[in-house]
């Protein structure tokens, strides 16, 4: 996350726990008139479209008043779906076992983008194993990763 992401993470969260949710992650996509602020909301038994209206409705008001984002931009609350976005670690430890996308910001092996197996999360790097190949890669250089949903 970027400063602006962490910033408006710790100011929103307080009121999306008071309403029975947690922070999934937040991601900010600054592009001009078009700028979008996602914010992913999970809780335990599931999110609902209402629990996503209402979230919207309170957190909108919160970013109104502390103006951290100067200027326009949509808001969008969801669940961080079947495809859920890892934002840090704990996220990639708790998804050890699952298949994984992961997008690098600089290339790691002459590669970008792996697909594999998530077998392990240790001292800030994801082990992910393609066939007969594991890579360490740092979380640091992660851009965007993804659980690969599986419909057994």
């Amino acid at each position: 996350m970027n400063r602006t992401e962490r910033q408006i993470d710790s100011l929103v969260q307080p009121t999306i726990e008071a309403l029975g949710c947690s922070v999934w992650g937040v991601e900010y996509l600054s592009q001009g008139r078009h700028s979008r602020l996602r914010i992913y909301i999970d809780k335990p038994d599931g999110v609902s479209v209402d629990d996503c209206a209402e979230i919207s409705r309170q957190v909108g008001h919160v970013l109104d008043v502390e103006d951290v984002i100067r200027q326009e931009y949509t808001l969008e609350v969801s669940s961080p779906g079947f495809d859920r976005i890892l934002f840090n670690e704990r996220q990639f430890q708790d998804n050890v076992g699952e298949t994984v996308d992961v997008r690098l910001n600089f290339p790691f092996e002459g590669r970008k983008h792996f697909v594999g197996v998530l077998t392990a999360v240790e001292q800030s790097e994801a082990h992910v194993q393609i066939e007969n190949d594991e890579y360490l890669l740092p979380l640091e250089n992660v851009q965007r990763a993804r659980v690969v949903p599986r419909f057994d």
